[in-house]
């Protein structure tokens, strides 16, 4: 059941959980429309990262605020969408949410073990993060707090039950 007024939903966690997958079927499902957060990096930091190097947040600010610009202007025209992020720290997801009202910029947090994380991204063709970037990724990970209301889904289930589950929880939030 999808939310009542405009939402953005953030699909989020470390590289390789599955969030431009999982955040696709999500918008189809939703009829939303779908925004893949890496598309909104500079060139240099996908150069950096496909190098092996793990980005600074002096690097991930334009990214940010590009995805910041993208969940405003999807709220501003009055529609809902999903668009796909890492937004691994509190701060940088307290920059996605912005000063929207409570509940517009909505998190589904992907939670999973760093081991099949890692073997998805040894198996993983044609993506520039390489698995080497992931222990990066896991250390600065800060899972949301309760007081962010994130919907938390396994992200080893398969996709359809990820998106299943994060549609209860939304549904269970408006009763």
């Amino acid at each position: 059941m999808a939310p009542a007024s405009p939402t953005v939903l953030v699909v989020m966690g470390v590289s390789g959980s599955g969030k431009t997958t999982t955040g696709r079927a999500l918008a189809d499902r939703l009829g939303w429309p779908f925004q893949e957060g890496d598309a909104l990096h500079p060139a240099a930091n996908i150069a950096k990262m496909a190098a092996g190097t793990p980005l600074t947040d002096v690097d991930r600010a334009p990214w940010l605020a590009a995805v910041a610009a993208r969940i405003s202007s999807q709220l501003a025209e009055g529609g809902s969408g999903v668009v796909t992020c890492s937004a691994l720290r509190r701060r940088y997801r307290d920059q996605l949410r912005g000063d929207h009202p409570a509940g517009a910029v909505r998190f589904v947090y992907l939670r999973a073990p760093a081991g099949p994380i890692h073997q998805r991204l040894a198996d993983r063709t044609g993506h520039f993060m390489p698995a080497s970037l992931l222990g990066s990724q896991v250390e600065a990970l800060e899972p949301p707090d309760a007081d962010e209301h994130a919907l938390v889904v396994d992200a080893l289930r398969p996709v359809g039950e990820q998106v299943d589950d994060v549609l209860a929880q939304l549904a269970s939030d408006d009763n």
